[in-house]
């Protein structure tokens, strides 16, 4: 597994916390440390004008060479940053570069996935803080490629709509008051890039406890996995978690996964 560490001092980390967006503005990044031809591209697209640093608290863990273009494991864990309010993750040189977003509330900021890529890219995660600052981590993926034109495989069954968005899931203890969750979901997550095949993907997923309380909402996108396994720290240790989604077709599920 591979992961940057980023040249970012201590000294700096604190500056920063204590700094007002306008302020941290002045301690911007000293270059691309993934040395990306199209970061200020991505800057741009994502980030705009807010303040920008590359943090090593964003981690974004996946393999450095990766031999399965269509399934590429990636896990981004924000939660040693506090105070985040949104994660967007990218794929540089992906033909749809934007892979997903989350919104983590009560859960922690952390999210494990599975994601196409085309080429050999940057795999980035930015997380924002209430501040109004984003702090960016990221890992280089090389790949043969020709994830994200491939078509899905498990529309080659006659019977693939049958089964389209049925989930599966479970939670385990990762002590008396945390737990994990996966779940699964079955569909072709299409990208619209196979010719004949427009785009079919799931859109929103949201996680909520027993009560109703939003633990994280997911916005996702066409490079996320077929067939799309999700692991994270929901936050409610030995509670039921209520799982439900759309796809951009409208088809909806829901789910209970209990610990």
């Amino acid at each position: 597994m591979a992961q940057i560490n980023y040249p970012l001092s201590v000294a700096a980390l604190a500056l920063a916390a204590l700094m007002s967006p306008a302020d941290a503005a002045a301690l911007r990044e000293q270059g691309d440390p993934l040395a990306s031809a199209r970061w200020e591209d991505m800057r741009r697209s994502f980030l705009a004008d807010a303040p920008v640093l590359f943090d090593p608290r964003i981690k974004v863990i996946a393999p450095s060479t990766a031999e399965n273009p269509m399934q590429v494991p990636v896990t981004v864990d924000a939660s040693g940053l506090p105070g985040v309010v949104e994660v967007v993750v990218f794929a540089d040189f992906n033909p749809i570069v934007e892979v997903l977003r989350f919104y983590p509330e009560s859960a922690a900021a952390l999210l494990g996935f599975r994601v196409k890529l085309q080429q050999s890219t940057p795999v980035r995660a930015a997380a924002r803080t209430a501040d109004g600052v984003w702090h960016v981590g990221g890992t280089w993926v090389n790949t043969v490629g020709g994830g994200c034109t491939a078509p899905a495989a498990g529309k080659a069954t006659p019977d693939w709509q049958a089964s389209l968005n049925q989930v599966s899931g479970r939670q385990w203890s990762e002590g008396p008051n945390a737990s994990r969750l996966r779940l699964r979901i079955v569909h072709p997550m299409d990208t619209g890039l196979v010719a004949g095949t427009p785009a079919f993907h799931l859109e929103e997923i949201e996680f909520r406890d027993e009560a109703g309380h939003r633990l994280m909402r997911l916005r996702t996108f066409e490079p996320v996995a077929e067939n799309p396994v999700f692991t994270l720290q929901p936050g409610v240790a030995g509670q039921t978690v209520i799982s439900a989604g759309r796809d951009n077709n409208g088809n909806r599920f829901e789910a209970r996964i209990a610990p």
